[in-house]
């Protein structure tokens, strides 16, 4: 039974600095919802409720938005806002947080060793904190139903433009069933003509506790830091790992271009404000191609 999940979101969030000076790069708002409720919430709709986010001593504010506010839910209740307090109210109570801290920012390799005197010996979620996955199947969901089958850890993959391989760990692997496939090699961030496939990993794995004893013994990799991919190919050394090929939209929030693009899809799919926003959109790029010459 898979019953904690680990979210590692202790990174400085260099890209967007100076925003993420005070202000976590999971909590940016995807309109009105920040970036890592979507990633929880997926955890909660697969039946995991013990989230254990990995953060650093500039993450409070993470800390602060699953914890219950008191005060905010009297302000809601004396104001007739039911809507807003019930959101809130559910929410804050589904979730059983749990915080740790990676005092050093060694790689996320290094963030999922952190959490093993939380993890103990059995299987556990990674999600990280800057991926939304929106289609209607629960990817997580998935993954432990194949974990069940199995008894072996899962990666969730899913396929990119061979030009774009270079941003990702890239999985290959043989062909078991419908979306399934045994892995066989992984590579963090390949050149195009290195790259085994153009299967990349998007963000969500499922772990036996075999991977803490691989992670203590994988060697610094790219940029200096303990990276995942190492150890899981390390674990395909003594036992089988199986990925799953992830047949919805994939949101990286992770760089100013994904997270605008994010926004911007969602903010399209909400019906109270689709119809203005869309007549915004148009506006603004008339009257950009007007004035560079493009119309």
């Amino acid at each position: 039974m898979v019953r904690k999940a680990v979210l590692p979101v202790a990174g400085w969030g260099t890209r967007f600095l100076p925003a993420t000076k005070a202000m976590p790069k999971e909590m940016f708002p995807i309109i009105d919802k920040p970036v890592v409720q979507f990633i929880v919430e997926e955890c909660l709709h697969a039946g995991v409720e013990n989230i254990i986010f990995v953060t650093g001593r500039h993450k409070r504010p993470i800390e602060h938005h699953f914890d219950i506010n008191t005060d905010l839910e009297k302000h809601l209740e004396q104001g007739g806002k039911d809507e807003l307090l019930a959101n809130i109210r559910e929410f804050s109570r589904l979730t059983n947080p749990i915080y740790i801290r990676q005092k050093e920012q060694l790689g996320l390799g290094h963030a999922v060793l952190v959490s093993e005197p939380v993890v103990g010996n059995e299987p556990f979620v990674v999600a990280l904190g800057d991926v939304i996955i929106d289609g209607e199947e629960n990817v997580i969901r998935r993954m432990i139903e194949i974990h069940e089958r199995f008894g072996k850890s899962v990666v969730a993959v899913f396929e990119v433009d061979r030009k774009k391989v270079s941003k990702y760990g890239i999985v290959s692997g043989k062909f078991i069933e419908e979306d399934v496939y045994l892995i066989d090699d992984l590579v963090e961030k390949p050149k195009e003509e290195e790259a085994p496939s153009n299967l990349a990993i998007v963000g969500r794995y499922l772990f036996t506790p075999k991977i803490f004893e691989k992670l203590k013994i994988t060697p610094v990799g790219k940029g200096g830091e303990i990276q995942l991919t190492d150890a899981i190919k390390l674990m395909l050394e003594d036992e089988v790992v199986y990925s799953i090929k992830v047949n919805a939209k994939v949101y990286d929030t992770g760089t100013p271009i994904g997270y605008l693009m994010t926004l911007v899809e969602f903010a399209l799919e909400r019906k109270d404000i689709k119809d203005e926003f869309l007549e915004f959109l148009e506006h603004t790029v008339s009257r950009y191609n007007q004035r560079t010459g493009k119309a």
